[in-house]
């Protein structure tokens, strides 16, 4: 496994006292982020608060139904043909998973472990635009919509980014949902893996990349675990000091 050096979270000596950290798990399809997330908010116990990934929720909520809209036509990058409502969508639900985190549901959470966050969105959809529009970059329209949530909702204060090796992650997502990725889905899945590095390269405070090429389930779930630990801990020597 390559790492870059865990940082600091951000805003850590201006944040309230008290607040939990909130880390997202970002990455490709395949690449062991659900797996991870699980398992180091497994390992973290009452503490920690995972939020699911979007497409994980319950039929019977609303994310899930929404989530549900948009997988009707079967299309694996959940496009149904209307790419700005659809953009529009993810990310009101991303808004709406914030203001659910009363007070009352934070008690005793120190940490709060996001299985998915903006960024997926801002890739995702930047990508997918991009695809229908091809005059617009796909890095200025990801730029957009992660400047548009940023007045709606915080970003992360750290980011875990997943990186493996492409084919091993799509034969995995394959295998997962039972389906062989076609054509136009794998050119999104490589056009965001590019637009994840371009992110990190803008934002390197926020970001740690987590190279777990060859790496098992267990040994993904560790690793994000490690660094959600190191994050943690220097959180706690920036309030000390």
């Amino acid at each position: 496994m390559t790492a870059l050096a865990v940082p600091g979270p951000r805003h850590a000596a201006r944040e309230e006292r008290g607040r939990p950290l909130w880390v997202s798990v970002e990455g490709i399809n395949g690449v062991g982020k659900t797996t991870a997330a699980r398992a180091t908010a497994a390992a973290l116990g009452s503490r920690c608060l995972l939020l699911d990934e979007l497409t994980d929720q319950a039929a019977d909520t609303l994310p899930g139904r929404v989530i549900a809209a948009l997988s009707s036509t079967g299309d694996v990058c959940l496009r149904t043909g209307h790419p700005v409502v659809e953009t529009l969508a993810l990310l009101a639900l991303k808004l709406r998973e914030t203001e659910r985190l009363t007070p009352e549901l934070l008690a005793g959470v120190d940490v709060i472990v996001e299985d998915r966050g903006v960024d997926s969105v801002a890739v995702c959809q930047g990508a997918i635009l991009h695809a229908e529009h091809p005059a617009t970059p796909a890095r200025t329209v990801a730029d957009q919509i992660v400047t548009t949530a940023r007045r709606w909702r915080p970003m992360p204060d750290a980011t875990l980014l997943l990186t493996g090796d492409r084919e091993t992650c799509v034969a995995r997502f394959a295998a997962r949902i039972g389906r062989t990725i076609p054509a136009s889905a794998l050119e999104i899945i490589e056009q965001t893996e590019q637009l994840y590095r371009e992110l990190v390269a803008a934002e390197p405070e926020r970001y740690t990349v987590i190279d777990v090429t060859g790496y098992g389930p267990e040994e993904t779930g560790k690793a994000v675990e490690d660094a959600v630990r190191s994050i943690v801990a220097r959180r706690e020597v920036d309030r000390a000091s």
